[in-house]
């Protein structure tokens, strides 16, 4: 710390000189303040002419200006199961990659971990934000020079739409409608959006295919095909690739053992059958609630495809790479083939070797019997084939992040 004045053996006196009856300030006094100030003004000028001279002062962020060769990315809802195993995926295919995320279902952690493993400047950043503040958004994308935009940001459970019906179509249809103003009034030319096959509600014919009609029984299949419809009418007249992925269910986790699901403890209920099957298996729960089993099916339970993640994301960057400008591609990501919940119950015990107690319940509000994807047309067009096709295999996967991450990603 500077110290301006010297060390004195008297003290001066603080009264002004008084000359004629008149009172005049000591002229010394005066002179010691201002040359206080000019010091000051002085060393401020050198720290600013030092910073200005920084090689780090004038040079703009990486994420704010483009870069040949170096295609950025915005992931919304990055921090998300889905969303962070995609971030992985673009960060080691040498994206760059912008997370913007609120953090309501995500979790820290895992952008932590993205962090740590590509903590190079300029291949990945975090944005604390919420989809539904447009002015936010804005700023984001004035300050942030995006090529394209992944869109996953998103509530995703069935249950729990049919109870807050409002939060979903807010969160759903609003946040993607105010993503597309600001890729609009930005100029980022790229969209792929991650869509569900509850677009389709419960078909008629076995397996769906991307013309099979779309009537959502539920609101969040419902919010999903409105945000679908705003995509779609406002690419007639605009040169924006845009890619729509619908997908099925999804199950799994990173093979290398880096991320995983952890829901938020409250929404259990509402969650994945496999998060519901390891909460069972390790005791977290005392068992497993089936809901339904008089569907018309083989044996009465829900029949499901069922993606794993890593195929999942796989056909998202495959999207990316393959958008054209002026075309929008609509494509289901499944595996073709149907599994029952008691399958699927069957497959869990195997992979996490556990007893789980279940409980036969009677059905759950905006379910359907059976959904399975026709995927021949990504197949034929994107050239992707999921091969993480095994069940049990998958659950595996998943249980052994699970095993390593009792908390979820709250000790990281």
């Amino acid at each position: 710390m500077l110290n301006f004045g010297r060390g004195r053996t008297q003290t001066r006196s603080t009264r002004s000189l008084s000359l004629g009856g008149m009172d005049y300030p000591d002229p010394k006094k005066k002179s010691s303040f201002v040359g206080k100030i000019l010091l000051a003004a002085a060393l401020t000028a050198l720290c600013i002419i030092m910073l200005k001279q920084s090689p780090s002062f004038n040079s703009p962020s990486p994420f704010s200006h483009h870069e040949d060769g170096v295609t950025h990315v915005l992931v919304t809802g990055g921090a998300g199961y889905i969303g962070s195993h995609a971030t992985l995926r673009l960060l080691k295919d040498k994206y760059r990659v912008t997370i913007v995320d609120n953090l309501s279902r995500g979790n820290l952690g895992a952008v932590r971990v993205l962090q740590e493993l590509f903590p190079e400047p300029g291949r990945l950043q975090f944005i604390y934000a919420d989809l539904g503040d447009a002015k936010a958004v804005n700023k984001i994308f004035s300050e942030n020079a995006f090529d394209a935009v992944m869109h996953f940001a998103a509530v995703a459970y069935v249950g729990e739409s049919t109870l807050f019906p409002l939060k979903y179509y807010h969160n759903i249809t609003s946040n993607t409608l105010v993503v597309l103003e600001a890729m609009a009034a930005h100029g980022v030319k790229k969209l792929i959006y991650s869509s569900t096959c509850a677009t389709y509600g419960e078909p008629e014919k076995m397996p769906i295919t991307e013309v099979t009609p779309q009537a959502p029984i539920n609101p969040y299949g419902k919010a999903k095909k409105m945000a679908e419809d705003i995509i779609l009418d406002f690419s007639k007249n605009s040169d924006m690739a845009v890619m729509i992925l619908r997908y099925f269910n999804v199950i799994g986790s990173d093979p290398e053992g880096r991320l995983g699901e952890a829901p938020r403890p409250e929404l259990r209920e509402h969650g994945r059958i496999s998060g519901a099957c390891f909460d069972a298996a390790s005791g977290t729960m005392p068992g497993l609630k089936v809901k339904g089993t008089d569907y018309d099916t083989p044996d009465g339970t829900c029949v499901r495809d069922y993606i794993d993640v890593t195929d999942l994301v796989d056909a998202h960057v495959k999207a990316l790479e393959k958008a054209v400008p002026k075309k929008v591609g609509i494509y289901n990501v499944g595996t073709g083939k149907g599994r029952s919940v008691k399958e699927f119950v069957e497959a869990c015990k195997q992979a996490t070797g556990k007893p789980i107690k279940v409980d036969y319940l009677p059905r759950r509000p905006g379910d359907y019997a059976k959904v399975y994807s026709d995927p021949s047309k990504i197949v034929r067009e994107l050239n992707w084939t999921a091969r993480y096709t095994d069940l049990k295999e998958s659950l595996q996967t998943a249980w052994r992040w699970q095993q390593s991450h009792r908390g979820g990603y709250e000790n990281i």
